[in-house]
């Protein structure tokens, strides 16, 4: 039986998730379907652009993607203080961008004049659409639902795209987050679709490398791609609001993991290791590994194996999972 979502999700234990979803029977329906030798790949752009659109509405905002043939992978960043600063009117324009609301809403939205019980149903509507724009289950819905009915359309068919609902790991730290991007981003070069991140289409690190070129200040910081998260200069242990390293850092640990990945032999590693790695202190042929195997290698709660004991009951859990492999991945190394 599938676990339920709030023993998934828990915004107090860290803000970052893993996100994966994958289309029915994991059909060729977002690329190039060798069997039908049909192209979808357009689709992908609507995934992409969506990515765009809703951090701007939801109080979510995207650190990595990468959009593949038959599924698609996100990291994401539930900003919890983000959504407590925004006002009702606020939190009302914001979800009448993407749905209708009610009439009392609507007619709030407005400026009309409203009695004081009406104004207390608003109220009541607003909170519910503060909760929905923080939730991951919202999120992904307006990712998957609009791109399903314009599929079926296209296909003049009806029935299931996507194979279930998305799966979501929690990330507890930075070794966490940092492994689960690289992973995420460095998809198409480990299937073979691209050479390089930089080459890689519908990815975050090949727009994030793009707009590093574009501006040639890499480390500028107001620098920022449309809808993507932003990076902030130094690790915190409390998980600051961005993620925790230099652009610059992230795209070199990037490029020459891509560099072991398209070796295929994790056993074999450059000597040059980016100091971004020796700042984390993982053994680099076990981040070989987990950035090749990440979903694998990992079922549940990813993180240092006592920061998963300590927060397991934040996710309404008895027991932690991931304990071993995460002990082992990203316990602490011998000097």
């Amino acid at each position: 039986m599938p676990i339920a979502r709030s023993k998934l999700v828990s915004v107090e234990a860290t803000p970052f998730y893993h996100l994966i979803s994958r289309c029915c029977r994991q059909c060729y329906i977002l690329g190039k379907d060798a069997v039908t030798k049909k192209d979808y790949s357009h689709r992908q752009e609507w995934i992409e652009n969506r990515l765009e659109e809703l951090p701007s509405i939801f109080n979510i905002k995207v650190a990595s993607y990468a959009i593949m043939s038959n599924h698609f992978h996100l990291v994401v960043f539930v900003d919890k203080d983000e959504s407590s600063k925004l006002s009702d009117l606020q939190v009302i324009e914001r979800w009448h961008k993407i749905y209708n609301g009610t009439v009392l809403t609507q007619k709030y939205a407005k400026g009309e004049l409203l009695s004081e019980i009406e104004m207390d149903l608003v109220k009541e509507r607003a909170d519910e659409f503060r909760s929905r724009l923080m939730d991951l289950g919202w999120f992904m819905k307006c990712i998957n639902e609009p791109l399903a009915r314009s599929a079926n359309r296209e296909d003049n068919c009806t029935g299931k795209f996507w194979e279930g609902r998305f799966k979501s790991q929690a990330l507890l730290d930075e070794k966490a987050l940092l492994a689960c991007m690289a992973y995420v981003d460095l998809n198409p070069v480990r299937a073979k679709m691209a050479k390089t991140p930089e080459k890689s289409a519908h990815t975050s690190i090949k727009k994030r490398i793009e707009q590093s070129l574009k501006t040639n200040k890499p480390n500028n910081q107001t620098e920022q791609v449309k809808g993507l998260l932003n990076f902030v200069s130094q690790s915190r242990q409390d998980m600051p609001k961005g993620i925790p390293c230099k652009l610059t850092s992230y795209i070199e640990l990037v490029e020459w993991t891509g560099r072991q990945s398209r070796k295929g032999k994790a056993g074999k590693i450059d000597s040059d290791i980016p100091e971004l790695m020796q700042r984390l202190n993982i053994d680099p042929v076990k981040w070989a590994h987990i950035t090749s195997n990440f979903e694998s290698s990992f079922k549940g709660i990813v993180g240092e194996s006592l920061s998963i004991i300590e927060t397991v009951k934040n996710f309404g859990r008895e027991r932690a999972l991931n304990v071993s492999n995460c002990l082992y991945y990203f316990g602490k190394q011998k000097k």
